[in-house]
Formats: C-alpha cells, sequence, structure tokens
C-alpha cells in the first residue's frame, strides 16, 4: 500500500522539522509526512550540538548565514519564551589573549555591527575579569544577545505543533529511505517501512544530504565530509570556573570556532569541540569506523586536499582527541587556573561539512531545486539557531517551484 501527501520532509532534524511546521503553519490543510530514519527526533546533529542560540556576529554580512541567523534567533528566542522551553540568554564573550588575534577580534566586531547584532560591545580585560574571573584575556568582545537553549526540546515541540494544526499529517521515525523514483507530478519513495507519495519532496538529511542528492538524481561534484567534536565537562571541583560562554577568536583559516565553554540548560558546563576527522559519519566514539563512509571520504580528493592544506592543525586535533592533558593545555589558554582534576571526559558530536573537490568548505547555507524536490545541501552551524528563517526561506522556495 502507497501512502499519499503532499508533501514529505526527508529527515527528522531540527532544519527538516522546522521546515514542516513552517510549511503546516502556512498551509494548515497540506497532509505533510515527515521521514525520519532513526528512533528519535534530533538524533544527529541537532542533539549532539554545544545547544547555543549563536548570535550572527561571525558571519559574513549579506551572506545566508548572517541574515538567518539574526532573523531566526530572534524568532527562535520569541518561540522558547512562548512555550516555556529551557533556554537562557546569558550572553557570551569573545576572548583575545595575544597580540596576533586582535585584527580578526576586530573583523569579527565590525560584522556583528554590520549584521544587526544587537548588545554588542568591546570589554577590556579588566572587564573580561568582571564577566569571568578566572578568565584571562587582553581584550575581548561580550555578545549580550547569545544564549543557551534545548533544542531537542524545541525540536519536539514543533512536531507536537504539526499534529495539533492538521492530524493527518505524520512525523515517522525508523523509516530509512532507500530509493526515490520521480514520475511526472509525483515522487515515490521507498523506505525500510513502506512506500509514499507526494507532489513534493524537501530533504533536510545533514549528514546523509549528498547522497540523497545523488540518489535524487541531482550531478553533485561536492561531498559531506564529518568532523567529530569531541567536549569535556567540568567538574564539580571546576564548575565554578566558569559563569557564561567564553570563547577563543577563531583561528579564520579553519571552519570552526575553536574550544570552548558553554553553559548548558541542564547545569553543567562542556568544554570543547575539537574537529577531528571521522571514519564514521554518524559516529560518535573516537574508534567508530564505517568501510563505506570511510572509502568514500577517502577516495574524495576533496579530503586530502583539505587534510594535507592543513596538515599541522588536523595533526594536532587528533592527538588532542586522544590526550586529555593535550586538550586541558588548550582550555588553559583561556582559563590557566583549570587542572586536571577540574574536567572529565564528555560527549561528542559530529558536523556535516560540504567539501569542494578542491578542498574548500562550502562555508555558507545552500539549497538546490529539481523536479519535484528542494535539498538543503549545506546546513552547518548557525543552522540550528537559523532553523525557522531557513525554513521560510525553503517554504517560499515551495510556493515559487509548486505554485501553491
Amino acid at each position: 500500500m502507497v501512502n499519499s501527501f503532499d508533501f514529505i520532509i526527508v529527515g527528522g532534524g531540527i532544519v527538516g522539522i522546522a521546515t514542516a511546521y513552517k510549511l503546516q503553519q502556512k498551509f494548515p490543510s497540506l497532509k505533510i509526512l515527515v521521514l525520519e530514519k532513526e528512533k528519535q527526533l534530533a538524533a544527529h546533529q541537532t542533539g549532539n550540538n554545544s545547544g547555543v542560540i549563536h548570535s550572527g556576529i561571525y558571519y559574513k554580512p549579506g551572506s545566508r548565514k548572517a541574515r538567518n541567523c539574526v532573523d531566526g534567533r530572534k524568532e527562535l528566542v520569541a518561540f522558547v519564551k512562548t512555550h516555556n522551553i529551557a533556554h537562557d540568554i546569558c550572553g557570551k564573550i569573545i576572548v583575545a589573549t595575544d597580540e596576533s588575534e586582535l585584527s580578526h577580534l576586530d573583523k569579527i566586531y565590525q560584522n556583528g555591527i554590520q549584521n544587526g547584532v544587537e548588545e554588542t560591545e568591546y570589554i577590556t580585560a579588566s572587564q573580561i575579569k568582571e564577566i569571568e574571573p578566572y578568565c584571562s584575556g587582553i581584550k575581548g568582545v561580550r555578545v549580550g544577545c547569545t544564549g543557551i537553549v534545548d533544542f531537542v526540546a524545541f525540536t519536539n515541540k514543533l512536531a507536537e505543533l504539526i499534529s495539533r494544526i492538521n492530524p493527518d499529517s505524520k512525523i515517522l521515525t525508523q523509516h530509512e529511505v532507500i530509493s526515490i523514483n520521480s514520475q511526472n507530478n509525483t515522487t515515490t519513495l521507498k523506505t525500510s517501512r513502506g512506500e509514499f507519495v507526494a507532489k513534493g519532496i524537501i530533504f533536510c538529511a545533514g549528514l546523509q544530504a549528498d547522497r540523497m542528492a545523488r540518489m535524487d538524481g541531482i550531478n553533485l561534484s561536492e561531498q559531506v565530509v564529518g568532523f567529530r567534536g569531541d567536549y569535556y565537562e567540568l567538574t564539580e571541583k571546576g564548575k565554578h570556573k566558569v559563569k557564561h560562554l567564553v570563547y577563543p577568536v577563531p583561528n579564520p583559516d579553519f571552519p570552526f570556532l575553536g574550544v570552548h565553554f558553554t553553559r548548558m540548560t541542564n547545569g553543567e558546563i562542556e568544554c570543547g569541540p575539537n574537529a577531528v576527522f571521522t571514519f564514521k559519519r554518524e559516529g560518535y566514539g573516537k574508534t567508530d569506523f564505517d568501510w563505506k563512509d570511510t572509502y568514500d571520504a577517502l577516495s574524495y580528493g576533496g579530503t586530502w586536499k583539505l587534510l594535507l592544506g592543513n596538515m599541522k592543525f588536523a595533526v594536532n586535533e587528533y592527538r588532542r582527541a586522544f590526550s586529555k592533558r593535550l586538550f586541558l593545555e588548550t582550555l588553559q589558554k583561556l582559563i590557566p587556573s583549570l587542572t586536571m582534576e577540574d574536567i572529565k571526559q564528555g560527549r561528542a558530536g559530529v558536523r556535516a561539512i560540504l567539501l569542494s573537490s578542491d578542498g574548500d568548505t562550502r562555508d555558507d547555507f545552500r539549497f538546490e531545486c529539481k523536479d519535484n524536490s528542494i535539498h538543503v545541501l549545506n546546513a552547518p552551524s548557525p543552522a540550528a539557531t537559523a532553523c525557522l528563517a531557513i525554513a521560510e526561506e525553503i517554504v517560499k522556495n515551495v510556493m515559487k517551484q509548486f505554485k501553491i
């Protein structure tokens, strides 16, 4: 039996569920289906990220990231306040510890001003100490509108509201898409637990985005490569040393924000993440391995160009992944008094990086349309913060493409 819907969203992470919610909210009568291959929603990038509500200060002015992060953040904060989802707009500081970092700190500040990020200000070394007494730096930027949130609870609330708007819409877990067949004005998706047909498919597949695109017949030159991020946590002995969110000035040569300190909504304080090439796209252990994922990544020229072009960084990150002492030394650049007894091993997450054949990371959000489908090909951080704005943009594409 083939079940028929108006639209199907593939992927039950935060972007997929936000898209389903926005589409359902705008068109309440549409019968929408979300297909998620795991047992629960938000199982991968959404449920394993840092939980930070990003301000929009890092991103190139005029980019999709900048625009959607600022707009999405404001909408996200309003939503979590309305629905009593655990969050705290606690603010963060970006701290320079060396003169060589000051020019990039200034660039980040100017980005924030151009992007309309409110509550952004320079702070002196003494002001850093007032905000975070154990932190050492020579200059910083305070971003008061940054916060923390329970992104999994947020995703589940959106899912609940979808069903409330239209009880005929469905969210099905443990349904992995294994084939795509488009004919005329409809597409049939064969899953591990049945077939479903719709006039439009929206793919929000995260770590599997490139594979879904190729399965749908898109000639994609880039490839998703996974990078695992390991976290430590502050122990009860060390928790008093961090009060808010503390970030280093990121290295502009790499697509990561650097190891930082994040207060979580459950009261824990995380330190991390690093950025290590992973041998399994959805593997969270240091030794997790998958033949297909490894072959796809290491047979792709872009992976080698990225790694060889940043060999010292890659080696240092990998060494730090297996050494608590080396991880601690990185943390001590911001909080010098931290000791081995102040940190303990925490969880891990995996980032999906859309990598070009020349080793360049496709940094901005990216969508691609094809016949009966729309693919979200690249949605790295700050996609969780920006999810409602990203979803709004996707809905506009849906309206144009499917003339609704």
